[in-house]
């Protein structure tokens, strides 16, 4: 029975899901009878501080909002801005026979629909409506088939706020006392950093070597074409059995891991090079094999966050949002899922694309199914999909920009995920000479041809090594047979140097995070942007660079809360927190063992969470208590070598040698933009024999002030030194006179003429005809003239001492130029943007730095430079710009330039009118009562769109 009939025999049914744009979408799949209104995501959660915890609470309760001593009972608070929302889904639901509450079926869309229930405390019966897709006949299906909640599943994401809150909580405190004040912790987010610290150590550690070796172009001696070329390139391989080495043969600390390989350097491999120079080459061996590729399984949430990152240059957090507004529109599946599972209806879609689009020859005979590979994955949802029974190709979307360039990533790989494997052959041909001196010198070369291209027709998966191979690449070799012979056309000797480990990308620390099983995938888009957030890890191109401040904190978290931060420790309390969800243990117990340590059988339970060796839970309360052994400074201490060591303060970090307030004592601050393994002992000596700390000047001769030159956020600047008891604050408060050094200035050459010449702007230029005056001023855009509120600019900086009032007349005699100024040209380019097709350039604008493709426009980080920023970068930061900007509205204007199409449009307009005319009087008077609580419910989507649960 139709949602629709059903209604004429019951009453009114309210219908919550999380968001506003989910809400418009599934209203107009139901009847008249069904009010569907949002929540605006989580309605009541955990206190954020002591302020909103209910006065009746004290202690320990009012600090961690969670009750540790009454089996960890949470402290739940409406939201303050959900109030509103809370007393309007009440009032709604005064009106309603039947609720169903219809939020996301996993564990947070659970425990929100559990929320509900709490708050609202209906009278009327209770639905819980889930599906995964938000079409039409999903829609239905889910009304018509309701289920109730999951208590397993409100529990285990009950257990894991409780716990993430311990751990914060906790924590986060340590962290402000011994290291900086406003950092955090949490039980995913710090393994996170440690990883991406770890690697940088190992960067830092890496002793790159040196290895030669030679490549030869050699010839058959007919003529080639396309399907048998005349030539191949061939790498050494052996000579005289021992096989030469490559960079996998090489250790970090730049050795040789095995003494039966042969390293070549320079002066032997071009001497090698030179005694085969007149050597005769013939085949020696064709070995070739079968090569077969399969189809890639669907999309699930981190292989899909790891291919828009390869492919489109999306970071994690802008593939979700995207993904999120695909999913709420009726584009796609629910996408944050674990599951590569198809249902049988979309395997029929899929498969019947394939035959539409590539042919019969394409379509396996029977359908693929894919093996779920995450661990406790969520089986109940899909792999990520195009909605429908039947998918819409991207054209016929209507989609643009990202949000069109994901669904066709999407759409891809779930059709290729149906069709036949790849099929061809892979060669490897050795070529063999001996050289002038009687040294067997061996060659080799591999080449692939493809004789089926299967799924490749429609989808070649990306790779995070930017100079892998991509499946679908073919490297033809000439048709040869052993003994052949072959003429060396070119024998050149190439050098290579080891390089250390690849910093982690989004995609690749995604990757990781899932191989390890640390954490739920669903959330690694919003720990990477938290770790990014709180300045723990910085961006340089695509690659997340840790902060020196990281590296404090790990450290002190290393020290002395080891198994809080291990990858084995957080993985089992992974486990554990799933058997908590499929009801094989128990919250409260697991809760108190991690907190107090009960149950260790062992005194000291607190070893057990620390360095110890034994079971993965021990006691949290313990460990934080016990401060005593941490030691500050050192925990924030590296050394950099010769005497120096690297130091992260409270205001960034410095590099020192010797103690304070000793002789030769030298401190220097540390650029925070600077990558750790930057920081050599020779740039180390740069920084600290730079000058330091204020340069001053001299006296003002007129007034008698000490002019000092200094480094400020924002530039050098010039400034006076005021007496003391000069009144700073009040109606009588004075000001020093400050400037900005000129671009032509630097702090170690400008003088006290220039500083008094800099402060004495602006300068009076003169008078019009009218007396109007005339000011020369250094704003923030640069020079310009002024008169009344007419502004000029200025071409230099010089001109503001220089300028003369016959100068400045002629300049206010041109008419003033209205509009944008000729465009300036671009400071870097950096090629084709892969979602808009257009170029992208670096540009200097008013508030600095920017990348745009002409039609989006994103501003340089801080941790960006015009000279450091790469072209995945740049696409990188206009996508994540796109992703918050709203979409933008191109139909009208479609529709105005189609004149053909008038009368029926406007035929449309009035019927719409019409059929509408009858509630608009109705709801005019409620509409002005509700615009502040819309106004507020808007503010709050935004928040909670951006905020899913994060550990």
């Amino acid at each position: 029975m139709s949602p629709t009939s059903e209604t004429a025999h019951g009453g009114r049914r309210l219908v919550i899901v999380e968001s506003p744009a989910k809400a418009k979408t599934i209203k107009g799949y139901l009847g008249p009878g069904y009010v569907v209104e949002a929540s605006v995501g989580h309605i009541r959660d955990l206190p954020n501080g002591a302020a909103e915890v209910p006065e009746k609470y004290t202690g320990e309760v009012r600090r961690l909002g969670v009750d540790v001593e009454n089996d960890f009972q949470p402290i739940y608070v409406v939201n303050a801005d959900k109030k509103s929302q809370v007393r309007k889904l009440k009032e709604l639901l005064a009106e309603s026979d039947e609720l169903y509450l219809a939020t996301d079926e996993d564990r947070e869309g659970e425990a929100i629909a559990w929320h509900l229930q709490e708050v609202l405390k209906p009278k009327v019966p209770v639905h819980r409506m889930v599906f995964h897709e938000i079409t039409k006949d999903a829609i239905r299906a889910a009304v018509a088939n309701p289920r109730e909640l999951n208590t397993r599943m409100v529990d285990a994401q009950e257990t894991r706020r409780i716990l993430d809150r311990l751990y914060g909580y906790e924590v986060s405190p340590v962290l402000w006392k011994k290291v900086m004040r406003g950092l955090s912790a949490g039980r995913v987010q710090s393994v996170a950093t440690r990883m991406v610290v770890e690697r940088e150590r190992e960067r830092i550690a890496f002793r790159s070597a040196e290895y030669w070796d030679l490549t030869g172009t050699f010839s058959t001696g007919r003529a080639g074409d396309p399907s048998d070329p005349s030539s191949l390139v061939a790498r050494l391989n052996s000579v005289d059995g021992r096989r030469v080495a490559q960079g996998r043969d090489f250790g970090p600390d730049g050795r040789l891991k095995s003494d039966q390989v042969l390293h070549l350097d320079e002066a032997n491999a071009r001497a090698l090079a030179a005694a085969l120079a007149d050597a005769s080459f013939a085949v020696r061996s064709v070995e070739s094999k079968p090569y077969r590729r399969s189809p890639y399984a669907p999309f699930r949430t981190t292989t899909l966050q790891q291919e828009a990152s390869r492919k489109l240059g999306f970071g994690a957090k802008s593939t979700m949002q995207v993904a999120q507004k695909l999913y709420e529109n009726g584009f796609i599946t629910y996408m944050r899922t674990d599951s590569t599972t198809l249902s049988d209806t979309a395997i029929s879609a899929a498969r019947a694309q394939v035959t539409q689009l590539y042919g019969a020859s394409y379509l396996p005979e029977k359908p693929r199914t894919y093996a779920g590979k995450v661990k406790n994955a969520q089986e109940a949802h899909e792999a990520i999909r195009p909605s429908g029974d039947r998918f819409r190709t991207p054209a016929e979307t209507g989609l643009t920009g990202d949000q069109f360039r994901l669904y066709e990533l999407i759409w891809k790989r779930t059709v290729a995920s149906q069709m036949k494997d790849a099929v061809g052959n892979s060669v490897t041909v050795r070529i063999g000479g001996t050289s002038s001196d009687g040294r067997d010198a061996e060659f080799s070369a591999s080449g692939k041809t493809i004789t089926f291209h299967g799924f490749m027709k429609a989808y070649v998966e990306g790779a995070d090594d930017p100079n892998a191979e991509l499946d679908d690449r073919e490297r033809r070799l000439p048709q040869v047979a052993e003994g052949d012979a072959l003429s060396a056309e070119e024998l050149s000797v190439d050098g290579h140097a080891t390089k250390p480990p690849a910093r982690y990308t989004e995609a690749s620390l995604v990757k990781e995070l899932e191989e390890r099983e640390i954490g739920r995938p669903s959330t690694y888009a919003s720990i990477i942007g938290t770790i990014l957030d709180r300045g723990y890890v910085f961006k340089k191109g695509t690659a997340l660079v840790p902060s020196f401040l990281s590296f404090a904190v790990v450290n002190l978290l290393e020290t002395h809360f080891g198994r809080l931060v291990d990858y084995d420790f957080t993985a089992k309390m992974e486990d554990d927190l799933d058997r908590i969800a499929q009801g094989e243990a128990q919250a409260v117990p697991w809760l108190r063992r991690f907190y107090f340590g009960e149950g260790d059988d062992r005194a000291g339970a607190a070893a057990g969470a620390g360095n110890g060796d034994g079971d993965h839970l021990g006691g949290l309360k313990e460990l934080v208590t016990d401060l005593g052994a941490i030691d500050a400074k050192e925990i924030s201490s590296f050394p950099v070598g010769d005497g120096i060591m690297l130091r992260v303060g409270r205001y960034g970090p410095y590099v020192e040698r010797g103690e304070k307030d000793e002789e030769n004592h030298q401190r220097a601050d540390v650029p925070e933009e600077l990558a750790p393994d930057e920081l050599t002992v020779e740039y180390a000596e740069e920084l600290l024999a730079k000058p330091s700390g204020d340069f001053e000047l001299g006296a003002d001769p007129g007034t008698g002030h000490q002019i000092v030159a200094k480094d400020g956020r924002y530039g050098p600047y010039v400034t006076e030194i005021l007496p003391d008891g000069t009144p700073k604050t009040g109606k009588n408060a004075v000001k020093p006179r400050t400037a900005s050094l000129f671009k032509s200035m630097s702090l170690d050459t400008v003088t006290l003429e220039d500083a008094l010449r800099l402060m004495s702007l602006p300068r009076v230029v003169g008078a019009d005809a009218e007396g109007v005056e005339i000011t020369a001023q250094n704003g923030r855009y640069g020079p310009y003239l002024k008169k009344g509120t007419d502004s000029r600019s200025l071409t230099s900086e010089d001109q503001l001492f220089d300028i003369t009032l016959d100068e400045a007349l002629a300049i206010y005699a041109q008419p003033k130029q209205r509009g944008r100024a000729a465009a300036k040209p671009p400071l870097k380019e950096l090629g084709t943007d892969p979602v808009s097709e257009r170029p992208v350039v670096v540009k200097d604008g008013r508030f600095g730095p920017y990348v745009t493709d002409g039609e989006t426009n994103a501003t340089l980080r801080t941790d960006d430079s015009v000279e450091a920023i790469t072209p995945e970068r740049g696409y990188e930061l206009l996508a994540e710009k796109r992703a918050k900007s709203p979409a933008k509205k191109t139909a009208k204007k479609a529709v105005k330039k189609a004149p053909a199409k008038k009368t029926a449009t406007a035929a449309k307009k009035t019927a719409v009118k019409k059929t509408a005319a009858t509630k608009t009087a109705a709801t005019k008077t409620a509409a002005k009562k509700t615009t502040t609580a819309t106004a507020a419910k808007k503010t709050a989507a935004k928040k909670t769109a951006a905020s899913r649960t994060g550990e």
